[in-house]
């Protein structure tokens, strides 16, 4: 799985509008992840997203049996606590 994710960060990394990513992994015998990819618009994750060479590779990466759950955030901002 690691690996499967490197690869494809490393893919959409090269993409217009890739800012960042971290991946992180659930603690106590958890087999969930979360990956946290910060983009400088929607258009340019959805176009990286929908690339057809990007999901084909997607696709040859990870097991058929993967469930993701894709959402999407906007930050907000809490006055006095955080800035968005």
């Amino acid at each position: 799985m690691l690996h499967a994710w490197a690869t494809d960060a490393a893919v959409l990394k090269g993409r217009p509008g890739f800012i960042s990513t971290q991946l992180y992994r659930g603690i106590a015998g958890s087999s969930t992840f979360l990956n946290h990819a910060v983009w400088e618009s929607v258009d340019h994750y959805r176009a990286a997203r929908l690339d057809d060479s990007v999901r084909a590779a997607a696709r040859k990466l990870y097991p058929a049996t993967l469930v993701a759950s894709p959402h999407l955030f906007r930050a907000q901002a809490v006055p006095g606590i955080c800035v968005a």
